[in-house]
């Protein structure tokens, strides 16, 4: 009798186990969050500024459209924005290897904080148009001095492996601000008015100067770079000798510029899914929506080894969903196309970013993470220009079809190029021969993230 009942609870044990290993593969992998309190601290923080700046980014919107009624005043504040990433993400990126980084963080939230201030005098003062103008670029260019610094923290906070748990908690938390800032901001404006949102963007920093404030000195591993030219070409440098680390780059610009589709969606609502704006909106939903999905899903992710593979494969589903989308005649279609479209960018921008985080030097990781912002800005917005010519030629649904095409074509030969990219092994990154970019990014096996984080525990506690 013994015997069954044993192999009765082994089996029961071994039917319950693997509902609960399938639980953990598709769900968001939150050890980051428990690890380490500054993390969790600083993860908060920063969703809750990041959505009060898509407020701002939208009030002002908002506020420039119904002061001049001109569609043209609304683009030239996407110009000034976009200039504005370009330049100073660079810069950021340089600063962020030069000094201690908690302090640099520390002076740039002050900034964006001061500047929201003064965007919400504006608004209850009812300054002048070129003062909103001169705040907004001012605002935008602090934000592209910090993301560069603060995207350097979590390697020194956290273990090599939680990486990609940490790029799909980030992903989450900016899909979250992107989908409920616009929301939140158009709740505020229609109720309350602009200098109320402006306010609550400003409230929204507190917490983001709590978390690093209480973060540990960070300064660059072997105690930074002199910012200057030679510091930037030293990251360039870098790339040349890293062919992975540069493919991340250039697989991100070949699926932006060949395959963003976005600048299409209002022409194509109309002609080719007979509807509007609120079509319009829908297409931009889809997008956002498969991101989310595998955000909150992607706990799989931080099991992956093969990481450049799994970021050649989402590339290419990307760029074939895409094309399918171009050809497709029903609305319900293309959404569920553009869903897989969004799923599979988000793959690819969680691994990409890990494989930044790993295989970059902790000494030039900032100058990484400039760089990572002036491409992710530059390559939708090639691509508009690109799809917007095309399209003029020819039609929205083609230009969306040959842009799908060529993604996958430009895809097969960079891969042609760096046959290395699809053979990385996440767990076991090869170190760089160079040396003037800086000494190697600390691992686990050299004890720097993990006494972090255990300095951090034993100082905090509980957050």
């Amino acid at each position: 009798m013994a015997e069954p009942v044993t192999g009765s609870a082994s089996t029961a044990s071994g039917s319950g186990s693997r509902p609960r290993r399938l639980a953990r593969t598709f769900t968001a992998d939150l050890r980051p969050l428990r690890t380490s309190p500054a993390f969790r601290r600083f993860w908060i923080g920063e969703a809750v500024s990041a959505t009060g700046t898509q407020v701002v980014v939208t009030t002002v919107l908002l506020q420039v459209y119904t002061e001049t009624h001109s569609n043209f005043a609304v683009g030239a504040v996407g110009a000034v924005t976009f200039a504005s990433l370009v330049v100073f993400g660079m810069v950021g990126g340089m600063i962020a290897d030069a000094a201690d980084r908690r302090v640099l963080a520390l002076l740039t939230a002050g900034g964006m904080m001061l500047t929201s201030a003064a965007l919400t005098l504006q608004a209850l003062l009812d300054a002048p148009m070129w003062v909103l103008f001169g705040l907004i670029g001012l605002q935008t260019s602090l934000s592209a001095l910090d993301a560069p610094i603060r995207r350097t923290f979590a390697a020194r906070l956290l273990p090599t492996d939680m990486m990609p748990a940490v790029g799909a908690l980030e992903g989450f938390s900016m899909t979250v601000a992107l989908t409920g800032g616009p929301l939140l901001a158009g709740l505020l404006v229609s109720t309350a008015g602009f200098t109320e949102a402006y306010a609550v963007d400003m409230v929204s920093y507190l917490g983001l100067l709590y978390a690093t404030w209480r973060l540990p000195s960070l300064l660059p591993e072997g105690g930074g770079t002199r910012a200057g030219l030679r510091s930037i070409l030293d990251g360039f440098r870098l790339l040349r000798e890293r062919p992975v680390l540069l493919m991340t780059f250039l697989v991100d610009l070949d699926a932006m510029i060949f395959g963003m589709p976005r600048v299409l969606f209002a022409s194509l609502a109309v002609t080719q899914f007979h509807g509007g704006p609120r079509t319009t909106g829908l297409l931009y939903a889809a997008l956002s929506i498969g991101g989310t999905l595998v955000a909150a899903t992607g706990g799989w992710m931080s099991r992956v080894r093969r990481q450049g593979l799994v970021v050649a494969v989402a590339i290419g589903v990307w760029g074939a969903a895409v094309a399918s989308f171009g050809l497709a005649q029903s609305l319900w279609l293309a959404l569920a196309l553009l869903v897989i479209a969004g799923a599979a960018d988000t793959v690819s921008a969680v691994l990409r970013i890990t494989i930044q985080q790993v295989s970059a030097p902790d000494a030039v990781r900032g100058r990484i993470a400039g760089l990572f912002m002036v491409t992710v800005t530059a390559g939708p917005s090639l691509g508009d220009l690109g799809h917007g010519v095309l399209a003029g030629f020819t039609s929205p649904g083609l230009a969306a079809f040959v842009g799908g095409v060529a993604c996958l074509l430009g895809l097969g030969g960079l891969l042609l190029a760096v046959p290395s990219f699809v053979r990385y092994d996440g767990l076991a990154p090869a170190p760089a021969p160079d040396a003037e970019a800086g000494p190697r990014a600390a691992t686990p096996a050299d004890g720097e993230p993990v006494a972090l984080v255990a300095r951090d525990q034993a100082a905090d506690g509980p957050a």
